[in-house]
């Protein structure tokens, strides 16, 4: 059994998934793979025959206009920057409303805007799978996001992997060589220590480095 079957076997125990609607969070710092592990999880569930909808946190990134309002573009994707409050009340609404479709934000990477309405969480769900690095944050409503999820899963991946990912990921949505460098050094790290200092508190470790993507069910 692949370690992606493991997590697979592990979502699917859940009680809610069986009975309501489940929410996994994965967390950890920037750049350590968690949409990456989402998207291999995500299809994995979907090959097991699982409604499954992946919902990331990026789509409450306050757009620039509002960033601007209160001089933090400069600090875009630290935990200030979200609408915490609206992220948890389109997980409540996740939670309790099964009778329609429930439409969730994206973040678009080629505009670095979020995206209203671009995800379909169907009526027929009975999983979701978001990520974001504030899940385990114990100042509110942060506590509050975490209690609305059944597990968080915490990923780790070494700091100079996850800075060498994060100064591609900025020079190729269109910052250069030196400002994505910057960047990293100045916002994504100082948040990558906030985010370190929490993850006592998630249910599962996932070692990316040493965890196996390889499809469920490949030889």
């Amino acid at each position: 059994m692949t370690g992606l079957a493991r997590l697979v076997e592990h979502a699917l125990s859940l009680p809610a998934v069986a009975h309501s609607r489940a929410i996994i969070g994965i967390t950890g710092p920037p750049g350590s793979g968690k949409s990456t592990l989402a998207v291999h999880l995500v299809a994995a569930l979907k090959e097991a025959g699982v409604a499954v909808a992946h919902v990331p946190m990026d789509g409450f990134h306050l757009a620039d206009a509002s960033l601007a309002h209160f001089d933090a573009l400069d600090r875009k994707g630290a935990i200030d920057t979200f609408d915490a409050h609206g992220f948890l009340s389109l997980l409540r609404r996740v939670r309790s409303e099964r009778g329609h479709t429930i439409y969730a934000p994206d973040f678009e990477r080629n505009l670095e805007q979020p995206l209203a309405g671009a995800i379909r969480v169907g009526s027929s769900t009975s999983l979701v799978i978001t990520e974001g690095n504030y899940f385990l944050a114990p100042v509110p409503p942060w506590p509050a996001i975490r209690a609305a999820m059944d597990q968080v899963w915490y990923c780790d991946l070494p700091t100079d992997t996850r800075t060498e990912r994060l100064v591609a990921r900025h020079t190729q949505f269109g910052k250069s060589p030196d400002q994505a460098a910057d960047f990293v050094a100045q916002v994504d790290q100082a948040n990558a220590k906030l985010v370190t200092t929490w993850r006592d508190g998630a249910d599962s470790f996932i070692d990316l480095p040493t965890l196996d993507l390889s499809p469920v069910g490949a030889s």
